[in-house]
């Protein structure tokens, strides 16, 4: 088959493909030529430091263009690409890179030094190779080996459509799991169908909004250059230079998890007053839910038909889609299902959920899912009923076909025997107007098991209190779902993909309980 960047390049040739426009005036600009040839450069030199089918290259870096041409390389030459979390620690990386069995690692300068502090526990890497700057000693610096290879096709005995990709999980509930998907282009009705609810466009410009080492950033700037979209590439999030990039570069879509956007709203009018946001045609929403509330926030700042939102995972690709019309009018839903996508709601027992409003766990069937769990193909299974495969969430649907996620299973508080789900609680607790963002969840008690706790955001100088909080949510939820206690933080832990780590904020309420968290 040809190779997908191939084609791009010989129908669009002189488009910009990508530009990296960093603050200072470092701009970046490769056309979808330069990207192919610049792709093609890197998996000669994949393939002169003994990268085969079938292994793994790894990348880790901030947003730029390499990270880009590394999955175009790797597929290329029939490799697995598989992205790292550069916001992981040592001990953290150093599982993920030997779990992962990489055989090559290209990486940022900047994060150099944490790949020659984990050698000693990564003997998989054969080399690493260092971009934009100084390897560090037994590295390879980059520049010196791509100005050797050739930039003409590459010529290896593998279809480069078959390699597939590994993206490890965020890891909330656990350590990190490399969700394999096998390659292959799928049902291309599908893919149109889809771009079609989204009204994407040829002519459309995408903005890169979060790390690209997550599936939902680096997925749908994948959509866009499949569908020959220029990409700005923010190379590290700002709230004020996201504004400018969109009016810079008459920016039309973009994708973003719920935080970069809750940053953007909270800046003085004044500030987001000076850039142009009317281009912007699509917002996809997703990673992590969008409260009603945020929602209302951008509507008031941004074009009201460009909302989309988006349920899916990293395992099973995207599951729902919501629509602009349907925003205000459906709070809380993440949309029907998605074209070729089916779903079904199984209770404890094993039964089928066929009521309105039932909430049961969700399950999902689609071409585009997962094949495995690198490594873990015991913890696939568990998570299987036939073909049919889920992540953990619970959901509803009601007498319109929408779909509404309650939350995770495994974040499900149970208190007095009834069931309470921290993600309603949240919702309701971020409509108080000095509340940023809240995460609930379950903490031993006594008399009830689990009892319902909030750890807060509030709005500065605002001095909501723990009886404020109760008293509003007293407002808006059943008595049994209102937090009996409440914790103030300026920030609440986040993975880098926008999920919070309630692993995280459980640990000293559970710690000597003999409680998983």
């Amino acid at each position: 088959m040809a190779d997908m960047l191939t084609d791009l390049a010989s129908r669009l040739g002189d488009k910009p493909a990508l530009i990296e426009d960093r603050p200072g005036g470092n701009l970046i600009r490769w056309s979808f030529a330069e990207l192919a040839a610049n792709a093609n450069r890197l998996a000669n030199v994949f393939l002169e430091n003994g990268v085969d089918p079938g292994d793994r290259v790894m990348w880790c870096g901030r947003n730029s263009h390499w990270p880009v041409a590394c999955g175009h390389a790797a597929r290329k030459v029939g490799a697995i690409s598989v992205p790292l979390n550069y916001r992981l620690t040592a001990e953290e990386a150093a599982y993920v890179v030997h779990n992962s069995d990489a055989k090559v690692v290209l990486v940022d300068a900047e994060f150099a030094p944490l790949f020659a502090k984990i050698r000693p526990e990564t003997p998989n890497v054969a080399q690493v190779i260092v971009y934009d700057g100084a390897a560090e000693p037994g590295q390879l610096d980059a520049a010196p080996l791509l100005a050797g290879a050739g930039a003409g096709p590459v010529e290896v005995g593998a279809d480069p459509s078959a390699a597939g990709t590994m993206i490890y999980t965020s890891g909330t509930t656990g350590k990190p799991k490399g969700a394999v998907r096998a390659g292959g282009a799928g049902d291309p009705a599908l893919l149109e169908a889809m771009m079609k609810l989204y009204r994407w466009r040829p002519d459309d410009v995408y903005l890169t909004t979060g790390p690209l080492y997550h599936s939902g950033p680096g997925g749908f700037l994948a959509l866009a250059h499949l569908l020959g979209n220029t990409a700005v590439v923010q190379r590290r999030f700002d709230a004020e230079d996201w504004l400018r990039l969109l009016d810079t570069y008459e920016v039309t879509c973009t994708f973003s998890a719920p935080t970069p956007i809750r940053r953007i709203c909270q800046l003085p009018d004044d500030v987001i007053g000076r850039y142009r946001r009317d281009r912007l045609r699509i917002m996809i929403a997703n990673a992590a839910p969008w409260s009603y509330a945020l929602k209302l926030a951008y509507l008031e700042r941004f074009p009201e038909e460009s909302l989309f939102e988006v349920y899916g995972s990293t395992e099973l690709g995207v599951n729902t889609i919501m629509t602009p019309e349907f925003q205000r009018s459906k709070p809380g839903s993440c949309g029907r299902p998605a074209p070729g996508v089916e779903i079904r709601l199984f209770r404890d027992d094993g039964s089928m959920v066929e009521a309105v409003r039932e909430p049961g766990e969700l399950y999902v069937r689609t071409e585009g899912q997962f094949t495995t769990y690198h490594k873990a193909h015991d913890k696939f299974m568990e998570d299987r009923r036939d073909d049919w495969h889920t992540v953990g969430d619970v959901a509803y649907f009601d007498e319109d076909g929408f779909y509404y996620i309650c939350d995770r299973k495994k974040d499900m508080i149970i208190s007095g025997g009834v069931n309470i789900y921290p993600a309603e609680v949240e919702h309701a607790l971020e409509l108080h107007p000095d509340i940023l963002e809240a995460a609930v969840f379950g903490i031993p008690s006594e008399e009830w098991g689990e009892s319902v706790h909030a750890v807060v955001v509030g709005r500065e100088g605002a001095g909501v209190d723990t009886a404020a909080v109760q008293s509003f949510a007293r407002d808006h939820l059943a008595g049994y779902k209102i937090p009996r206690s409440v914790t103030f933080t300026g920030e609440i832990p986040k993975t880098g993909s926008g999920k919070i780590l309630k692993r995280e904020l459980r640990a000293p309420f559970w710690e000597g309980q003999g409680a998983s968290l």
